[in-house]
């Protein structure tokens, strides 16, 4: 049995065109999907939940403990599902903000996973961190990608393309300083998985667990024979050979 009071976390994660780019492999957005659900793995009765965002910001998963569901919803993400793009940082802010702000937790969490700058949505993204804080919510902000010329899929003739980009790591920043958090700028996968595992280590539920031994009691089946023992005795009491021994 586990008691204890764990916290509440929400994953806010860009599915923008951008994410398909290629300095993480297979792209941005798998590399996030596969390290995220490791974090997943590696948590403990914590309820979290997911936001997805492009030029607009969903709720798609609710804050809950069905680690599966959650795998389940992360597995389901891809490019394009949202269909107005863009990167709506503020907005997907204000989601994650509206979906914690009720929470009773202890401790309540946002990590914020993106690698652009902000140009959608109608939210100014510190104005939004600003009012998550004031809400008790604690922000954690992830930067995905190289800047500069990165790969970019293939040409027709199997070339590999590059496109050029850049991430707004200034605002990123402002935005885990007002909500109290760090920022982390990963890369590559492997400093990606790195920047979760420091996350984990920070964010830590006071879970306590009880552990119960299955036993099996024998007691009955020598009490069975001792009654049974007894009526015998009991029974030839006042036979014969009771009688015989008497004598």
């Amino acid at each position: 049995m586990q008691s204890g009071e764990g916290i509440d976390i929400l994953l806010v994660l860009d599915v923008s065109g951008s994410m398909e780019l290629q300095d993480l492999r297979p792209n941005r957005l798998e590399a996030a999907k596969r390290v995220a659900r490791g974090f997943i793995d590696g948590r403990q009765g914590d309820r979290i939940g997911l936001v997805v965002f492009a030029g607009d910001a969903y709720s798609l998963a609710p804050l809950t403990t069905d680690y599966d569901l959650l795998r389940d919803n992360l597995q389901s993400l891809r490019l394009g599902m949202i269909a107005n793009d863009g990167t709506a940082i503020g907005t997907a802010l204000g989601v994650a903000t509206n979906r914690l702000r009720d929470s009773r937790s202890r401790s309540k969490v946002c990590i914020l996973i993106s690698d652009g700058e902000n140009t959608a949505g109608s939210l100014d993204p510190l104005t939004a961190a600003q009012l998550a804080h004031a809400y008790g919510l604690k922000l954690y902000t992830i930067g995905l990608g190289q800047d500069g010329v990165v790969p970019y899929g293939t040409d027709e003739t199997g070339r590999t393309t590059y496109v050029t980009t850049r991430l707004d790591e200034t605002t990123m920043r402002q935005i885990a300083q007002a909500g109290e958090g760090r920022f982390f700028r990963a890369t590559d996968n492997a400093g990606l998985r790195e920047v979760f595992t420091q996350i984990n280590r920070y964010e830590k539920s006071e879970i306590k667990q009880t552990r119960y031994r299955n036993t099996r009691d024998y007691y009955r089946i020598y009490l069975f024979w001792c009654l049974g023992l007894w009526l015998v005795w009991l029974g030839l009491k006042n036979t014969f050979l009771t009688n015989a021994l008497e004598d």
